[in-house]
């Protein structure tokens, strides 16, 4: 393991050196079972924090990028070294920062010839660390249920790692949308996988600390460990902020459920909606499935291995070599993206691979939302 240290408040560059790294050094202080220390500070001292990080640190924000159709501000997780473009108050990006651990395309391995010696060069594509500033709970637990499957198996995703381990994130509260159902996938907090968490509560910020590198860099600002009254006040917020959450899923005995409803026709009814675009997978914040092509240079003399993330509802998604399609059918492979969020995942890691953000039923455009399906599926009028 080589790590390399910037001057000043930069953050300590972490480098995979082979595929066992992945777990053997996996985040020393983001623990489960670490404690975590509460500091309070003054509103203005944001923008000095950011200011000072932002000099030596790659950060990467929520910006508003443009007007959706109906006139609302649009968002997304763009770099940024201005704290006047972050909008921390956003609703939601319409696109998840997965794009930066988890890139759509990606160059996984090239080969050249030289005479009768070839060459492999892996580059695992990360030379610096990234600074997620406001990210919400619901996309910290993303990251988390992702962990499981690219960090915690037997053979871990290196690509993946040397990204994860190379981010500081700072996560902020949210507003409940209309669209967002995290509270009930339990994905409305966060415990772990961030470095500070940061919660608006009137005229200060409240500050859970981590990591003990959120701990060292929180000494540029005035903090201050909070009083009874900021106890009181945050959980006030916190209490009108679960008030705002309107739609809801019922989980109780869902895998149950979906075991005795695997032939039902309801799935039948809403294959006909889907159009098996892909585009409640290009949005989905926990989606991972991909396909890798290998390609060689027309003069035989270099090669390249690239994967790119794919999606379970495409029509070629199932189809191997010899043209045969196990999921031909769109309600076949719209079930069994259901299944595997709602099912084999709870069966496998003990909670559901969805994180509740409904951007997929905002990105569908056929209208169909998770919470009209579970609640079809359950025998409920929708």
């Amino acid at each position: 393991m080589l790590y390399y240290k910037n001057e000043a408040y930069g953050l300590t560059w972490w480098r995979l050196n082979s595929i066992t790294d992945a777990n053997r050094y996996y985040f020393p202080f983001r623990n489960k079972s670490e404690s975590m220390l509460f500091r309070v500070f003054e509103k203005e001292e944001l923008k000095e924090f950011f200011d000072i990080l932002a000099v030596r640190n790659t950060i990467v924000g929520p910006v508003e990028t443009g007007l959706d159709r109906n006139g609302k501000p649009m968002y997304a997780f763009v770099q940024t070294s201005d704290f006047s473009r972050l909008r921390l108050n956003y609703t939601t990006t319409k696109l998840p920062a997965k794009r930066y651990f988890l890139p759509y395309r990606e160059n996984l391995a090239s080969f050249r010839v030289n005479g009768t010696d070839w060459e492999k060069i892996v580059d695992y594509n990360c030379d610096r660390p990234h600074i997620f500033f406001g990210l919400h709970a619901c996309d910290i637990n993303a990251l988390n249920r992702l962990d499981k499957v690219l960090l915690g198996s037997v053979y871990p995703m290196p690509y993946y790692a040397v990204k994860r381990k190379n981010m500081f994130i700072i996560g902020f509260d949210c507003r409940p949308q209309p669209f967002c159902f995290c509270r009930s996938m339990g994905a409305d907090t966060a415990l772990h996988g961030f470095d500070m968490f940061i919660t608006d509560i009137g005229a200060r910020y409240f500050v859970e600390v981590l990591s003990a590198a959120a701990y060292n860099l929180l000494q540029i600002v005035n903090t201050r460990a909070p009083e009874e009254a900021d106890h009181l006040q945050y959980m006030r917020t916190v209490e009108e902020k679960n008030k705002k959450f309107s739609t809801h899923v019922d989980t109780t005995d869902l895998t149950k459920i979906l075991d005795m409803e695997f032939q039902s026709d309801i799935w039948k009814q809403w294959g006909d909606r889907c159009l098996g675009c892909g585009s409640c997978s290009n949005v989905c914040p926990t989606c991972y499935c991909y396909g890798v092509e290998e390609t060689v240079d027309i003069d035989l003399r270099g090669a390249k291995k690239v994967k790119t993330l794919y999606s379970c509802n495409v029509v070629d998604f199932a189809q191997v070599a010899g043209g045969h399609n196990f999921r031909p059918e769109r309600h076949i492979r719209l079930k069994y993206r259901y299944y595997h969020k709602h099912r084999g995942f709870v069966e496998a890691y003990e909670e559901s691979l969805c994180v509740g953000c409904g951007r997929c039923g905002e990105a569908c455009l056929a209208g169909i939302t998770v919470p009209e399906v579970i609640a079809s599926v359950r025998g409920e009028e929708t």
